[in-house]
């Protein structure tokens, strides 16, 4: 008897070596993604019941120090959402899991289906290091009412077309205004100079291209806006509430990204739900590019857990999930498939994001395009203020970004001369 129990018992021992161990996921989310997202783990932890998901959301306006500060202490996450700009900054480090022999594998990501700007924001160096998660692009929140009043039927086509309309919709003196630009932004004036056939970095990246025809051409329209009184010199700290000032009229355009669908929804009054509308963004000589913003799921290269990572990059990429993912916090999904059944099959608001988005660029794929960004938009603002002309502040824009890159020459120098 003895003999035969120990048999047993053996047996259920092997049985249970054989059970799969319940793995722990540590998953970052930044910003309100991480409430949305919670909702949507019950559903994969039921159909991966070896897989268990901690999540930490951190706030976004320490997210970036948190992340460097997890990589210089061996500390990582498993996998994270990351913001397509910081992307090659990780990628730089080394710190990410290159991603392109799962995708090759999986039944689920299809390249094929996102569009096509926003998967490039996850190459670097012709690697793929991370899948996008949700999208982010800028386009034309406008007044449809008062173009109708102005004697305009559409939304501007082209730069020429956009400037008529900024200068009828305009009258300072009554405090109106064709658009609102807070100064302290970039996404604007990024947005105008990704439109451009010249690239913003040139030399393989290593230099400022801001004194190529394209840029100041659209810093040049930029800062004409405000010098010819069609958008206020202001901050948007000093712009105060600019939902209620688009439904008083002091601003016919309002340039800015899909989270304010639902914000102008909630905030305008239900008779002036008709009165506006979206509109892809005209580019100087007709249709115009967008910038591809959003963010990614990346792996960690140190991750001990890299395929149940991938199975919850998966499961986050599936068409009903991204669409579900929608429901719950506005932000836009990735793929084109997503986008054609639910709600935003019939919403002709966020359709118009949906043209934008087969028409955006990404921007310079390097660690230091943040803070080149930010050097930009301080620029800008000098010469909307009167401090610089065009071709001076092209001038310093490109010292300051030559500044900024020199370790990156530096680096790509000692790369190419090692044998």
């Amino acid at each position: 008897m003895r003999g035969i129990a120990g048999v047993a018992l053996l047996a259920l021992g092997g049985c249970q070596a054989r059970a799969p161990a319940t793995q722990t996921l540590e998953f970052w989310t930044f910003g309100g993604e991480g409430e949305a997202v919670q909702a949507l783990l019950p559903a994969f932890e039921r159909a991966h019941p070896q897989i268990r998901v901690r999540l930490q959301q951190l706030p976004l306006s320490a997210a970036h120090q948190k992340v460097l500060t997890a990589y210089a202490g061996g500390s990582m996450p498993d996998l994270m959402q990351l913001g397509n700009t910081w992307l090659p900054e990780l990628a730089a480090l080394h710190a990410l899991e290159p991603l392109q022999s799962r995708v090759t594998r999986s039944a689920v990501v299809q390249p094929d289906d996102y569009f096509a700007s926003i998967w490039a924001t996850n190459m670097v160096d012709g690697t793929l290091y991370g899948v996008p998660w949700y999208v982010d692009t800028r386009l034309l929140f406008y007044r449809r009412d008062l173009l109708a009043a102005a004697g305009f039927d559409q939304p501007p086509q082209d730069w020429a077309q956009w400037r008529r309309m900024l200068a009828a919709l305009s009258d300072p003196a009554a405090h109106r205004y064709g658009i609102l630009l807070p100064t302290n932004e970039y996404e604007q004036l990024m947005s105008l100079a990704l439109q451009q056939d010249t690239p913003l970095l040139r030399d393989g990246n290593r230099y400022g291209n801001f004194r190529s025809a394209g840029f100041r051409r659209a810093l040049s329209f930029y800062v004409d806006t405000f010098r010819l009184h069609q958008a206020p010199a202001i901050t948007n700290v000093e712009a105060g509430n600019p939902w209620q000032e688009f439904g008083r009229g002091t601003y016919a355009f309002y340039f800015s990204g899909p989270w304010n669908i639902g914000e102008f929804r909630h905030r305008l009054p239900a008779a002036q739900q008709d009165a506006w509308a979206t509109a892809p963004l005209p580019g100087p000589d007709g249709r115009g590019a967008g910038a591809a913003g959003g963010a990614s799921l990346v792996i960690v290269r140190a991750s001990q857990h890299k395929a149940a990572a991938w199975a919850l990059i998966e499961y986050l990429s599936e068409p009903a999930v991204q669409r579900r993912f929608y429901a719950l916090l506005g932000d836009m999904p990735p793929r084109r498939s997503a986008w054609s059944e639910g709600a935003l099959s019939r919403d002709p608001k966020a359709q118009a994001f949906r043209r934008q988005l087969e028409h955006v660029r990404p921007t310079p794929p390097v660690p230091e395009w943040e803070r080149i960004a930010n050097e930009m938009q301080l620029v800008a603002a000098r010469a909307i203020a009167g401090e610089l002309t065009i071709d001076a502040a092209c001038v310093e824009l490109d010292r300051r970004v030559d500044a900024i890159l020199a370790k990156r020459r530096w680096v790509l120098a000692r790369r190419e001369a090692t044998p």
